[in-house]
């Protein structure tokens, strides 16, 4: 299938308020540098999608808090390619939103699906795994999802047990999913992990416009409605206002509670290129190269002393000096300077909810 039928959909409406200060919900964490490398997330994800996806073929699905941030860090994609959403429903009319609207103009895409603010280490195998799961779903109406292997007993992560008895005749390394599981308990988790079949669901996914359309208008029949009746006007001057006028009335559901759980031709490319979906300070530090006493540090000059197995997020100040800690996040952005046990994370989120 050739490249130009290729077609990215950046989820990038989330509040992502976890890494306070340096993000908030008015500045989320998809806009913001949390690597210290000079790109923020939502650039870096786009970034490794260059030379798979043309950038006339990237879409972008936010709020209209976020379409000025999202215009600004990606001036490559198309203005007319940002799609605005009048209110947060969740990814499954987040997904059907851009699927409609990306078949009004390309009836043969084929899309993958991503959040914004997510990390992935090796791209050269990322872009391998992304190309391989594109020609798969063009050739075939099935959906793929993205499994990560998982390196830890992890909680904050939904997994896809995996039928690994046989691989599919198409692709070798993509497989029949048994089952998505939410969000396990510690217990649950450890036996997920003592067994070869389950991976963690890192919420990316490839298939052709016609097998998601079809998906929805199956088992999401209230949603496929309102982006039927409304093609039409795609690309029209009317398409905001009528968006804005019939999104709301969508039900606020996840694409995997929405579609994947109840579909029948859903397959996993198990797949290890690094990835983290950031969720907190812990993860971060994690995805950063330590020193020899564990700390992970991101800022232009910051001097540890009888430190270890610290996370110090400092780009806005010249020089940081710490000395006596262990296990601390250390963090400053606008005037606030937050240091907080690493493992207590809890305690930033309420007060920042609370200031």
């Amino acid at each position: 299938m050739s490249e130009r039928y290729n077609h990215l959909v950046i989820m990038a409406g989330g509040i992502g308020s976890r890494f306070w200060p340096m993000s908030t919900p008015e500045f989320p964490k998809q806009f913001v540098d949390v690597l210290g490398c000079g790109r923020t997330l939502i650039q870096l994800t786009l970034d490794r999608f260059k030379g798979i996806v043309p950038a006339e073929n990237v879409w972008v699905v936010t709020s209209a808090d976020y379409a000025p941030l999202v215009r600004e860090q990606l001036p490559e994609v198309p203005e007319r390619n940002v799609l605005v959403e009048p209110c947060r429903r969740n990814t499954a009319p987040c997904i059907a939103y851009a699927s409609w609207r990306i078949k009004a103009q390309c009836p043969k895409a084929n899309i993958v699906v991503t959040p914004s603010d997510h990390v992935v280490l090796n791209t050269v195998e990322f872009q391998r795994v992304v190309r391989s799961g594109l020609q798969f779903v063009g050739e075939s109406d099935s959906m793929l999802t993205l499994g990560m292997k998982p390196t830890r007993p992890e909680t904050g992560y939904g997994y896809i047990q995996v039928d690994l008895t046989l691989a599919c005749a198409r692709n070798r390394e993509i497989y029949r999913v048994d089952r998505f599981h939410e969000k396990p308990d510690v217990e649950k988790a450890r036996n997920y992990v003592a067994q070869n079949n389950y991976f963690w669901n890192a919420g990316i996914f490839l298939w052709n416009v016609n097998t998601i359309v079809n998906a929805f208008r199956i088992y999401a029949p209230s949603i496929s409605e309102i982006f039927e009746r409304l093609l039409p006007y795609y690309g029209t001057e009317k398409e905001q206002l009528l968006i804005n006028e019939r999104f709301p009335r969508c039900e606020s559901i996840s694409v995997d509670y929405a579609i994947l759980e109840n579909a029948e031709e859903i397959y996993c490319f198990p797949a290890e290129f690094g990835w983290s979906d950031l969720g907190t300070w812990g993860s971060l530090r994690e995805n950063v190269t330590p020193d020899k006493q564990g700390n992970s540090l991101i800022g232009q000059d910051i001097r540890v002393f009888d430190t270890r197995n610290c996370i110090v997020h400092t780009t806005d100040e010249r020089r940081v000096i710490i000395q006596g800690l262990d296990g601390y996040i250390v963090a400053e952005k606008d005037n606030y300077l937050l240091i907080c046990k690493l493992y207590n994370e809890q305690n930033i989120r309420k007060y920042n909810e609370e200031r």
